[in-house]
């Protein structure tokens, strides 16, 4: 996944993550330009899971 795609898929798959998991807090879910791994390690660390099931379950929102 490139930062493009996180960057302009980011607010809807934030919405439907708030819709569906109640444990990530607004600072879980916060994009910030540039920072793409830190990110994806956030919700690595709440996930349990790796770099790629991470991203494999973000597309798979939408």
């Amino acid at each position: 996944m490139d930062s493009l795609e996180l960057k302009g898929k980011w607010n809807e798959w934030k919405g439907k993550i708030k819709q569906n998991y109640a444990g990530f807090t607004e600072d879980d879910l916060t994009y910030e330009e540039g920072k793409d791994d830190e990110l994806l390690g956030r919700l690595q660390q709440k996930l349990g899971k790796t770099r790629d099931q991470v991203i494999d379950w973000l597309k798979s929102l939408g």
